[in-house]
């Protein structure tokens, strides 16, 4: 199974398009800035998409509407 599921994703974000498009800024933010916000032990991937998918999961990245 995929961890975080995109069902739970979907629901926190609304849509497929604007979760790509969330996640691409957090990944690019994460490798231009060196910023995580949790340790990295914390994560279970080890790759920085699932790392910005796992924050959206937890709500460490709020969306504005």
């Amino acid at each position: 199974m995929i961890y975080p599921s995109i069902d739970k994703l979907l629901n926190q974000v609304g849509s497929k398009y604007l979760l790509v498009n969330i996640v691409s800024a957090r990944v690019k933010e994460m490798k231009d800035k060196n910023y995580y916000q949790m340790h990295d032990n914390e994560y279970q991937s080890k790759k920085d998409i699932g790392k910005a998918l796992e924050e959206i999961s937890k709500d460490l990245i709020k969306i504005k509407e």
